[in-house]
């Protein structure tokens, strides 16, 4: 298993349309994207966070070079960040 951590700098104001990229672009996620195993959305007051899980940490970086993550999600939260992403990837053992 790995999983991929994304941290969003959002205002809150723009909270709502950061939801809507994750709520619309969830389902092809899972469903298209290999090794994919879920997605989750966490919030808190200072950031937005998306945790991906993988079979491998080779699915995880495949993702980050993906269409569905460089053109349909980047393109959709690009206007509503403040600052870039914070990307990690963790390995499990």
């Amino acid at each position: 298993m790995a999983y991929l951590e994304i941290t969003l700098q959002v205002d809150p104001a723009d909270r709502v349309a950061a939801v809507g990229v994750y709520q619309k672009y969830k389902q092809p996620f899972l469903e298209t994207i290999p090794g994919a195993t879920g997605k989750e959305l966490l919030v808190r007051d200072e950031d937005v966070q998306v945790l991906h899980g993988f079979r491998s940490v080779a699915d995880a970086k495949a993702y980050l070079e993906s269409d569905l993550f460089t053109r349909d999600v980047v393109g959709g939260l690009s206007p509503l960040l403040k600052a870039a992403p914070d990307v990690r990837l963790y390995d499990t053992v």
